[in-house]
C-alpha cells in the first residue's frame, strides 16, 4: 500500500478563484471527520470543502466523495481519482475554494480541483506502509 510521511499542503489561482488541497495522513473515519472540522475551522470563510478519503480497512479500502455544493462530480469525483490512480490509502484530501466572483463551468471546476490535487501528491513524500495481522482483531501497520 501507498501512503503519504507527512502532511502537504498546495494551492493554485484559477479565475480569481483559490483552491487549496489539504494531503492529510488519516487511518480512521474519527481522524478523518476531525480533520475535516479543523480545516473547516481554519478556512471558515470559504465558499466549499470538497473532500476524499481512502482508507484501508484490513483486507478492504473504503473510500468516500464529497462535492460540497459544487456541480455534481466536480470536485469530489477528481479527488478520488486522483487517490485511486495514484494508489494511495489512508490519505484525506480537501479542497477549499474561495470563490473569485468568476464562474469557472463544470469543466474549469473538474481541472481545478484537478490540478490543485495533482499538485499535493507531487510534492508528497510517498511511502510504502504494510498491514500486519497478528489475527482477525489485531494488526499494526509500518511505514517505510
Amino acid at each position: 500500500m501507498k501512503t503519504i510521511n507527512e502532511n502537504v499542503t498546495e494551492q493554485i489561482i484559477e479565475k480569481k478563484s483559490k483552491f487549496i488541497c489539504d494531503l492529510i495522513y488519516v487511518n480512521s473515519i474519527e481522524e478523518v471527520e476531525k480533520n475535516l472540522e479543523k480545516i473547516n475551522k481554519k478556512y471558515y470563510d470559504a465558499k466549499h470543502h470538497s473532500f476524499a478519503y481512502r482508507l484501508q480497512n484490513k483486507n478492504e479500502v473504503l473510500e468516500k466523495s464529497s462535492d460540497d455544493g459544487e456541480p455534481s462530480g466536480t470536485a469530489g469525483a477528481p479527488i478520488l481519482n486522483l487517490l485511486t490512480k495514484n494508489e494511495l490509502v489512508n490519505c484525506l484530501a480537501i479542497v477549499t475554494r474561495y470563490f473569485g466572483g468568476i464562474l469557472l463551468g463544470t469543466g474549469g471546476l473538474f481541472r481545478a480541483y484537478s490540478e490543485v490535487t495533482k499538485n499535493a501528491i507531487a510534492n508528497a513524500n510517498i511511502v510504502e506502509e504494510y498491514l500486519r495481522f497478528r489475527n482477525e482483531s489485531n494488526f499494526t501497520i509500518s511505514r517505510f
